[in-house]
């Protein structure tokens, strides 16, 4: 049997890129009613210090508050107006800047997430990152949580060590857009994003 354990503040780096690196192969545990739903991060996105592109940008606001708080808490916005996006705070308190998680690999609960997606096809359950928010039902009552204890959402790792580990420019953005701070594991079936990103 697999022991997990939540993932300790003092094992996430305390840097935003690295921090995005070292989420992969690490496992997001939902704790629903219906019992738990989990999956394996398999994509990131690091948005950094001094990058346009990041929700902490431009300051503090009651929105993005939770992007400043110590490394390992939960930054859940709603993009779009339609979806859900989950994010680990990554630095020091105060610096507001933040790791996207952008895709799971399903392990725990797939009836319950193909039910909260409305598909039955494994590989789209959380591949991208409204996909596995709303998979996992993460929205913004998750906002400011901390990810490094036991509770209705958190971090987990189990020993197991992802493979070989692609980076790319990121998905989605416009600003800042050219820089090398996506993070996926190479050949996994469960990334998100267009195959000449994915190579």
């Amino acid at each position: 049997m697999v022991i997990r354990r939540p993932l300790a503040r003092s094992q996430l780096p305390n840097d935003t890129a690295a921090l995005a690196r070292s989420l992969l192969g690490k496992v997001v545990v939902r704790e629903l009613p219906e019992g738990v739903v989990s999956g394996r991060i398999v994509e990131t996105e690091a948005y950094v210090v001094g990058d346009a592109a990041g929700h902490g940008y431009r300051g503090m606001t009651p929105r993005n508050r939770s992007l400043f708080l110590e490394r390992g808490h939960a930054y859940v916005y709603l993009a779009y107006g339609i979806s859900y996006m989950l994010n680990v705070s990554s630095e020091m308190p105060g610096i507001g800047t933040g790791v996207l998680i952008r895709a799971l690999e399903p392990l725990e609960g797939i009836a319950v997430m193909r039910l909260n997606r409305g598909v039955e096809r494994l590989r789209d359950l959380a591949r991208g990152p409204g996909r596995l928010a709303a998979a996992l039902r993460i929205d913004r009552s998750l906002d400011g949580l901390d990810l490094c204890r036991q509770g209705p959402l958190w971090l987990a790792r189990d020993g197991y060590e992802p493979g070989e580990i692609g980076q790319s420019i990121r998905i989605g953005i416009s600003k800042d857009a050219n820089r090398p701070l996506r993070f996926y594991v190479r050949g996994s079936p469960f990334v998100s994003g267009p195959r000449s990103l994915n190579e």
